[in-house]
């Protein structure tokens, strides 16, 4: 059975209430109640990870080296400018999906970039919290496929 960590960055405690014309108004127990149904559907074993710290998600990272098959990330503001993240999903070299509530190539101009984008096996952005289950159902199929 895989193992996946999903990871949300800052401000995503806030979902359902923060803007929610940007990003809806499912909370984030809602998204992992998604997440979890996917995952049982999947036969997958799921923890959730959320912090609005750089260096508590950068050791989190850290700890799923050899624990963790894969990653769900939606980094939040960190998308735009943390080397730290980057590189620290570099340094363990667990295959990762990055996610985005909002389309943020249709967004403010600082938000197109990802410096984690380069590193991913795919992102998703703008589907609303039904990207993440769509994140673990493309991980989970690349992880599965490499397995064969």
């Amino acid at each position: 059975m895989e193992k996946v960590l999903v990871i949300n960055g800052p401000n995503l405690n806030m979902l359902g209430t923060r803007d929610p014309k940007v990003y809806g108004s499912e909370s984030l127990a809602d998204v992992e109640k998604l997440m979890s149904k996917a995952a049982f559907d999947l036969k997958v074993e799921i923890e959730f990870f959320q912090s609005n710290h750089e260096g508590e998600i950068v050791d989190r990272i850290h700890a799923a080296f050899k624990n963790i098959d894969g990653i769900v990330i939606n980094p939040g503001a960190f998308t735009h400018y943390s080397y730290a993240l980057m590189d620290a999903m570099g340094a363990v070299s667990i295959p990762f999906v990055e996610i985005h509530i909002s389309n943020i190539h249709a967004r403010e101009e600082f938000r197109h970039k990802s410096v984690l984008a380069a590193l991913a096996i795919g992102q998703i952005a703008g589907l609303g919290i039904y990207g993440y289950e769509l994140a673990l159902r493309g991980l989970i199929n690349r992880l599965r496929a490499v397995a064969r």
